[in-house]
């Protein structure tokens, strides 16, 4: 099956409708599917639920998105460099549904395991807990959380081969790998894609098996904040 698609627009045609729900990979700018995530912006489908680590920033990242009224809801865990998410959020044009990041990027690994939902400690006595099942467990409280399943996964990862076994840098491989897994379908962008059998088994993070369609992109690889001194 043809796995390698020319442009993020060819790897998303037929995947796209209005109200759907999208888990995004990512943390912070680093590991973004920015070329996918332009593609979807173009495309101009609204009312978009975004599963993600962040929003992006003003003009990049998700922060697209943003701007264009594309997002009727956020399900994130950061959100602090996005100027505009705040004013859509304060105003009230905006959903957000805070999760901690470990709550999810479970969330995600959950679903795409096939668990519908799983205990934590983490957010007990929060607002994070409220409307939330309550359980004890051996003396202590626990939260039930659910296991996200998304209609579309879109996720960044350095090396590929063309069935999609995937490697991911440093700290993009906090929420890449679990976004992938919990989409009914996975788009992925790399930077390189080779052959298989190029890759060392041992060094793949995210097999094939989860990934349906990927491209080879550009990525301008941008810093969310730059601190500098005087020589």
């Amino acid at each position: 099956m043809k796995k390698v698609y020319g442009s993020a627009a060819e790897a998303l045609d037929g995947l796209l409708h209005d109200g759907m729900l999208i888990a995004a990979g990512g943390f912070g700018l680093c590991g973004i599917p920015e070329n996918l995530i332009a593609a979807i912006r173009d495309a101009g489908v609204r009312n978009l639920t975004v599963a993600s680590n962040n929003a992006g920033v003003d003009d990049f990242g998700l922060g697209l998105l943003l701007q264009t009224r594309q997002i009727k809801k956020m399900i994130s865990s950061y959100v602090g460099e996005n100027a505009e998410f705040m004013r859509q959020f304060l105003s009230g044009e905006l959903e957000l549904e805070f999760n901690p990041q470990g709550t999810l990027a479970e969330r995600m690994r959950a679903g795409g395991c096939g668990i519908p939902g799983f205990f934590t400690r983490t957010g007990v006595g929060t607002v994070i807990a409220e409307g939330k099942e309550h359980k004890d467990f051996d003396g202590e409280t626990y939260i039930m959380e659910r296991g996200i399943v998304a209609d579309l996964s879109i996720v960044k990862a350095w090396r590929a081969d063309t069935t999609g076994n995937a490697i991911f840098r440093k700290t993009a491989r906090n929420f890449n790998p679990p976004a992938a897994m919990c989409g009914r379908v996975c788009v992925m962008e790399v930077e390189e894609i080779v052959e298989p059998n190029e890759l060392d088994p041992d060094h793949v993070h995210l097999p094939g098996i989860y990934v349906h369609r990927l491209i080879q992109g550009d990525h301008e690889k941008r810093i969310e904040q730059r601190t500098t001194r005087a020589a």
